[in-house]
């Protein structure tokens, strides 16, 4: 959430930056109940300033045996008014928080602007994409060849959109979240974390999928839940209303399903695992001081490509445009794999600096050096989303008769299993 003064000192920049987002927002209309609530609020603070002195002046009267019928009226007529103000203030200060959680975030100053993902800009490439010397297959062949991912039966009990992972299939799922929480557990300093795989109304709001989002949450509305679509919600809200006493920064990682309708993805890859309603994911998130928190953007991103490096799979990274940032980010960076059956660049992970706007929302502060409590900057990552990582796998590491040679840095998780036959 942006800060209200904010928006009214830097009206000229958030205009801008929400043109290049492409952000239908009535900052004009927001404005406008600002101003009234502030005019309300000083009108009201004058009146009661003056209740207070008229009170005391009635009752230095009373005690004079003078009468008091003027300015007891006076006070009658103050009093309502306050009522009436007050009210009205009540009711511009609930719009006004409504129109702050529609709005995204102000880009960070460096990031490309432009419409769509057409204007995001390539940070680097590692790894060379395969020479196939026969015509490679896509995943979903190759696994139901092989006998370890079920598409028909998982659509049959739950519809498009989920899978069934079987034996061997099964454990090169589990060997990855094993393989990956290590990594950012014993060498990149995080704590490990296993949150609920719901959430309320309030944390979904805190970390802003709630209200922007909420075709795309699946809604339990009898319980007032909805099913996690990533582990940063219920991370992130760890932390919802106090003042962190722990030293800053705090790095996290959990593992846990996500779960995603998609409302607006209709049309898009639907066939296998690249475009699943749920999905395994090991998210990495920091909380940090704000002078820290863009160099933490780089170290992050270099902890989820760390697992992309051991598994030696070719991908790329890009930092993602105005138009096509996510509401909550100010500049976040997309990695991709590529997967070579279907000749396309696969997103595993996007690694984000929210700067201060989850933590305004859900009220996530600490103390600075000088004792003051601010607002905590948040980051978050996928260290890596792991349906697409599957893919990716399956596609880069196949033979001409089907088979998948296991990753060497999967071997000792896949019980020194080297190939899937």
């Amino acid at each position: 959430m942006l800060d209200m003064k904010f928006i009214r000192d830097q009206e000229s920049a958030v205009r801008a930056a929400l043109d290049h987002r492409g952000a239908l927002v009535d900052l004009d209309g927001l404005l406008d109940r600002d101003r009234q609530r502030r005019e309300g609020v000083q009108e009201a603070e004058h009146l009661k300033h003056e209740r207070n002195t008229v009170s005391k002046e009635i009752g230095a009267r009373k005690r004079a045996g003078e009468d008091t019928s003027e300015p007891q009226q006076r006070m009658r007529e103050v009093g309502e008014r306050i009522a009436a103000l007050d009210g009205r203030n009540r009711e511009l200060e609930e719009a006004i928080q409504a129109i702050l959680l529609t709005i995204p975030n102000v880009p960070f100053k460096d990031v490309p602007v432009g419409p769509d993902e057409s204007a995001n800009r390539m940070v680097r490439s590692v790894g060379e994409p395969r020479d196939f010397d026969f015509e490679p297959q896509s995943h979903v062949d190759l696994a139901e060849r092989l006998d370890i991912v079920d598409f028909g039966r998982a659509t049959r009990m739950s519809g498009a959109g989920f899978a069934l992972y079987k034996g061997v299939g099964a454990r090169l799922e589990r060997a990855l979240i094993h393989f990956m929480l290590d990594i950012h557990t014993r060498e990149h300093g995080y704590t490990e974390i296993s949150p609920p795989f719901v959430c309320n109304t309030e944390a979904m709001t805190g970390t802003g999928q709630l209200p922007k989002m909420a075709e795309d949450m699946y809604a339990m509305p009898a319980d007032g839940l909805y099913l996690i679509p990533t582990a940063e919600v219920p991370v992130t809200n760890m932390y919802r209303e106090e003042i962190m006493q722990a030293p800053l920064p705090i790095r996290h990682v959990a593992y846990t399903p996500c779960f995603r309708r998609e409302a607006g993805a209709a049309g898009r890859e639907t066939r296998g695992l690249i475009r699943m309603h749920q999905f395994d994911k090991v998210e990495l998130v920091q909380f940090v001081e704000p002078h820290t928190s863009y160099a933490t953007l780089e170290e992050l991103v270099g902890h989820a490509e760390e697992v992309l490096k051991r598994l030696e799979l070719p991908y790329r990274v890009r930092e993602l445009c105005t138009g096509d940032l996510s509401f909550a980010a100010a500049r976040c960076y997309d990695i991709e794999l590529w997967a070579p059956g279907h000749q396309a660049w696969l997103e595993v992970s996007s690694c984000s600096n929210f700067e201060d706007f989850q933590a305004r929302r859900a009220q996530i502060r600490y103390r600075n050096a000088d004792g003051k409590t601010e607002f905590v900057h948040t980051l978050n990552g996928s260290g890596v989303a792991l349906a697409r990582l599957y893919v990716a796998i399956l596609e880069n590491y196949q033979s001409a008769d089907g088979s998948i040679t296991v990753p060497q840095a999967l071997v000792p998780y896949m019980g020194g299993l080297e190939r899937i036959e």
